[in-house]
């Protein structure tokens, strides 16, 4: 779990409804169910709209990673490679087919499984590597979908706020109405705002970081399977990618 999100997204909220109080207004003021359902409903629609379903798909399951990133341990995935490449050069290439069973990830697989069969290092960095962009490619276009919401999600908010405005201008004749129909009419500019700001631009820039440390988690393995294929010093391979661990 990452609690980092799971502070900010409650530090948020809490500062504007306390903000709120503090200014004397009620925060059930800010429920309104027609505002929420024309800025979310409407963003939602815009961003189905301009995406492919794969991609809508894609962005909408990823969503998990803000709150439970995948794996990301590093030191783990360097002792993992170490170990293949003292394996390979006591037994063999060969030798490493019996740890293939074993691994969860389809790409670390697949490029161990190149290693077995004796794929030349240069052809297997090459496989391995458009594998790579062709993942991130499909990644960034998913995440990219919560950094749209974040685009239309305030002019959706602006335009549920005229069409309040217009409801409030149907009922000039009756004073007492205006006051709070105007500020419902409003509570639909901070929904779009507040949504775009607070969530959906945020959602974008972490499953954007996310995809960036998978991205460089995958290029160490490449860096690594490729130097068990030139057969060099396990020390040597170790100490390579301890500069992807940063």
């Amino acid at each position: 779990m990452d609690s980092i999100s799971l502070i900010g997204i409650t530090l948020a909220l809490a500062a504007i409804l306390v903000g709120q109080v503090l200014e004397g207004g009620h925060v059930g003021s800010l429920i309104q169910p027609t505002a929420f359902l024309i800025v979310i409903g409407g963003t939602l629609g815009a961003v189905m709209l301009q995406s492919s379903l794969r991609v809508f798909k894609t962005g909408m399951q990823m969503i998990r990673w803000v709150f439970v990133p995948p794996r990301l341990d590093h030191e783990a995935m360097i002792a993992d490679v170490v170990n293949w490449s003292h394996v390979a050069r006591k037994e063999g290439l060969l030798s490493l087919e019996s740890q293939i069973p074993s691994i969860d990830d389809p790409f670390i697989r697949k490029g161990l499984q190149l290693l077995v069969d004796g794929v030349e290092p240069e052809r297997l960095r090459e496989v391995l590597e458009v594998e790579i962009d062709t993942w991130e490619g499909q990644m960034k276009q998913g995440a990219k979908i919560w950094e749209a919401a974040g685009g239309y999600a305030p002019t959706i908010g602006i335009l549920g706020a005229v069409m309040g405005l217009i409801h409030v201008m149907e009922n000039l004749s009756d004073p007492s109405k205006l006051g709070s129909g105007i500020a419902v009419a409003f509570v639909a500019t901070i929904y779009g705002v507040g949504a775009a700001n607070l969530i959906f631009l945020p959602v974008s820039k972490k499953l954007l970081g996310v995809i960036g440390t998978l991205t460089s988690l995958r290029e160490m393995v490449v860096d690594g399977l490729v130097g068990i294929a030139n057969g060099d010093n396990p020390r040597i391979i170790e100490s390579r990618l301890q500069g992807y661990a940063g």
